[in-house]
């Protein structure tokens, strides 16, 4: 049996230490089950349970919590467009935001497919030294899309 502060007191029987924590004001609380003798302490269990949460809230505040974010180019963005698209998926990928790169094709645009490829190809190589590729371009319908994600921090 343990106090709330810490201190021991020694093998007891339930009915002693239930005595004990009623005497006090306070909860006897089975601390270990499975220890041979079971392991209990005397504390005020709403008073536990509330430190419980608020520390539980306070792993949750320290937590971050990754977002995706869409970029959407078309095979005709001019070169000065594209390259302001670009500084905006750098901008997501230095704040630790993973994103997402889609291109679409519309009436037919499809046709010169490898055009397209090669924008995504140029969005790649140039956000290559802070971002991964996570998901390989990946052609679906008339779109084709692409995953960046920060590369891991040594």
């Amino acid at each position: 049996m343990v106090k709330d502060d810490g201190e021991q007191m020694g093998i007891m029987s339930t009915q002693e230490a239930l005595d004990m924590a009623t005497e006090q004001g306070v909860d006897l609380v089975e601390v270990a089950p499975k220890a041979n003798p079971p392991v209990c302490k005397l504390m005020d269990y709403g008073k536990y349970q509330y430190q419980l949460r608020k520390r539980q809230q306070e792993a949750k505040k320290k937590q971050v919590q990754v977002q995706l974010k869409e970029v959407k180019i078309r095979p005709k963005t001019d070169e000065h467009d594209l390259q302001t698209k670009i500084k905006h998926v750098r901008r997501f990928i230095s704040k630790g935001d993973r994103c997402k790169v889609t291109l679409f094709f519309r009436g037919r645009e499809i046709v010169h497919k490898q055009y397209g490829e090669d924008l995504i190809k140029q969005i790649m190589d140039e956000v290559s030294d802070i971002a991964k590729v996570e998901q390989e371009p990946k052609a679906e319908g008339k779109t084709i899309h692409i995953i960046l994600a920060p590369q891991s921090q040594k």
